[in-house]
């Protein structure tokens, strides 16, 4: 028989995975190193929810660390250095992009680590990155958009945020062996996706979702994780965009980790914020800058509202989106970040890691439940002001839940696509899409 989350979480012991070679494995509840090693398991110090939130949020912050840590070409942690040391890029970005997965006309992706050729208008290497607008797919969580079509971020700088989703190799590989990067691969597989889930010395399936701003006027650069990216108006997925590429400083301003863990079907949904993007409703403005809020504005659009449409990323200097955080970060999740920004620095006394910080992990309380598939996820609502700025707050079916949302998933033949809005986007082989 499976065990919920809340009874097996107490009794399982810490599994260990060699992602290293002589890496050791986080003991993860524990706040006691910084480690290149990704976490595959959950070990609280006691069974209350309370003690239960605070292991996840550990597991959180580890595998941000893990991800974020220096890599060598090949895309694995460069065990020589430490987090928060420049001029490399980190773990994650050597995954692989969703537009380098679902292709037009459903044509196989090209192999791990290697890329597709961006479009003619970026005139830029093979294995640049390429960020594309932020235009809307209907019916599809796509990168370039937000969970239920709410509308595009603007910064301070009238600049439209960019989005990107990526896989680990272990769901890459899934998808291409079971050829669901096309209808008509999902057509023949004709049953519901499932994919890996970490188990002892063995990777699962892992998913980032991140946010960029085009770093521009009134930024302060040092605070951001940057890298140069190409940022490309697509055509193709909003009407009246011209095609217009050009080379950027981006900086990192939200990331998402979905993990597939043991005992987690429902994934753990672990969310990250630059500190310096909103204020928090019902608190101070402090801050003499923010990224998408300008205090004392008169004639600011209403407080977390969607941009007026037409939405094209090409307009310069659209008016800037006035965003709060609605639900606070609790007093436990900022005594932990407080604790690990004090590790990073003291890691790397200049370390860039230190100005983002963990909002909240979701996971299910329940998992194995024969009533909720969504496992009674714990917290009930969890929101990324730059990933679900426009749908946070407390409203059953409306406000944003990771689990929640993510449950009514489905493959192109309307099949659950286990907790991922990612499948929909294969095409039809031979069409005529872009």
């Amino acid at each position: 028989m499976k065990r919920s989350i809340l009874s097996a979480a107490i009794v399982c012991a810490c599994a260990a995975a060699a992602y290293l070679t002589n890496a050791k494995q986080p003991q993860v509840g524990t706040t006691s190193s910084l480690s290149p090693v990704l976490p595959v398991n959950i070990n609280p110090d006691g069974g209350s929810l309370d003690a239960l939130q605070h292991a996840f949020d550990v597991f959180s912050w580890q595998s941000f660390i893990a991800l974020n840590w220096p890599a060598t070409a090949d895309g694995q942690a460069d065990s020589s250095k430490v987090i928060g040391q420049s001029g490399d890029m980190v773990v994650w970005q050597h995954y692989k992009e969703s537009r380098d997965i679902f292709l037009p006309q459903g044509k196989t992706p090209p192999a791990w680590g290697e890329h597709n050729p961006p479009p003619n208008e970026c005139n830029a290497p093979s294995n640049a990155i390429l960020l594309s607008q932020v235009g809307k797919t209907p019916n599809v969580l796509d990168e370039s958009g937000e969970p239920f079509q709410t509308g595009p971020l603007i910064d301070q700088n009238g600049m439209y945020t960019r989005f990107e989703i990526l896989t680990n190799e272990v769901m890459f590989n899934y998808i291409v062996n079971n050829a669901l990067y096309n209808q008509e691969g999902q057509s023949k597989f004709a049953k519901e996706a499932d994919f890996p889930q970490t188990a002892t010395g063995k990777d699962g399936a892992i998913m980032i979702k991140a946010a960029w701003k085009i770093i521009g006027a009134g930024d302060e650069a040092s605070t951001f994780y940057t890298t140069k990216a190409y940022v490309y108006d697509n055509p193709h997925e909003n009407a009246g965009v011209k095609a217009h590429c050009s080379e950027q400083v981006v900086g990192l301003v939200g990331f998402h980790i979905g993990t597939k863990m043991e005992d987690t079907p429902q994934w753990v949904w672990s969310t990250f914020e630059h500190i310096d993007n909103v204020p928090t409703q019902g608190q101070t403005a402090d801050k003499s800058r923010y990224n998408y809020y300008k205090a004392n504005c008169d004639d600011c659009t209403a407080v977390n509202t969607p941009p007026p449409r037409p939405w094209n990323p090409s307009n310069k200097n659209t008016p800037p989106s006035q965003i709060e955080r609605v639900i606070a970060i609790d007093e436990a999740t900022t005594a932990l970040n407080a604790k690990y920004h004090a590790m990073l620095q003291q890691a790397q006394s200049d370390s860039v890691w230190v100005n983002y910080e963990l909002v909240s992990t979701q996971w299910p309380t329940d998992a194995d439940s024969t009533t909720d598939p969504t496992g009674a996820p714990a917290p009930k609502f969890l929101a990324n002001t730059t990933l679900e700025t426009y749908i946070q707050g407390k409203v059953k079916q409306t406000s944003s839940s990771c689990i929640n949302c993510h449950n009514n998933a489905t493959m192109t033949n309307g099949k659950p696509s286990d907790f991922t809005y990612l499948l929909q986007r294969a095409q039809a082989k031979g069409g005529n899409n872009e």
